[in-house]
């Protein structure tokens, strides 16, 4: 994921709610989301290239998410799939404190990276560039290429919109996944500084992308209802010109904590 902004342990209905939006190159091969045939209780989509996810959740109620961090002069070109770190949480019987403590010794091995890792009782942010381990209290949170809560043009205007969307009387779940095509882009005084050339700079400071190769390629809202049930649509892209597919899953948790 490029862009994710989420509630936690904040909305009167639900115990998490998320919209977020991956940003890849358009040839890049992936897989929408589904139920794994070999790890049956995930939901997620699939990175066909590295065999990885940027976000999914179990029937149990396990959620993982990645974002990457913006530092194009610090790439290792031989480090291992970021997509990895989140489908090792998902597929394993680990806490996600435990998961991020074991994590920490090997974590530099990565590229940059953002971590949200989570079950029914906690979320957790975790940064290989910042190094601590965070757990997060109930709020609203913005989530891009640089730390939690990086004040970015398009993460402030995420929050605003989400903000928006949890207070309106009908709390229409559809509105979660339309606020994220927003594809206006920031004002070059309001650009962060990333080591990009100025033209991508503003490409990317649009909360939706759309450029000739690279973009939006998915919108996904996931949304944990303190009742137990969970939701989650998936748009994918393939290119600028509008939607491919939306899909639509919704489940009952297989816990006995059931989110309050």
């Amino acid at each position: 994921m490029c862009l994710i902004i989420f509630a936690w342990d904040k909305h009167s209905n639900y115990k998490l709610a998320l919209t977020a939006n991956r940003d890849e190159f358009y040839d890049r091969p992936t897989k929408p989301a589904h139920f794994w045939p070999e790890t049956p209780d995930l939901l997620a989509g699939r990175d066909s290239k590295a065999g990885g996810t940027w976000l999914g959740i179990t029937r149990q109620g396990k959620f993982a998410a990645i974002t990457n961090f913006r530092d194009p002069a610090n790439i290792k070109q031989e480090a291992p799939s970021r997509g990895e770190l989140t489908f090792n949480f998902l597929k394993n019987d680990i806490t996600p404190l435990k998961y991020l403590e074991k994590l920490s010794s090997s974590a530099k091995d990565y590229n940059g990276f953002n971590l949200l890792v989570g079950n029914l009782k906690e979320l957790y942010f975790y940064s290989n560039v910042e190094g601590e381990i965070k757990a997060l209290v109930p709020g609203l949170y913005g989530l891009s290429n640089h730390l939690l809560d990086t004040p970015w043009p398009k993460v402030e205007m995420g929050k605003q919109l989400f903000q928006k969307w949890m207070t309106s009387p009908a709390g229409n779940e559809a509105q979660i996944l339309d606020l994220m095509d927003n594809k206006k882009l920031a004002a070059d005084a309001k650009l962060p500084s990333t080591d990009v050339p100025l033209e991508w700079e503003r490409a990317l400071s649009a909360m939706h992308i759309q450029t000739e190769k690279y973009g939006t390629v998915s919108t996904t809202s996931l949304l944990v209802g303190r009742d137990g049930q969970v939701k989650l649509v998936e748009k994918t892209f393939n290119n600028p010109l509008g939607p491919l597919q939306e899909k639509e899953f919704v489940f009952q948790l297989d816990s006995e904590e059931i989110p309050i």
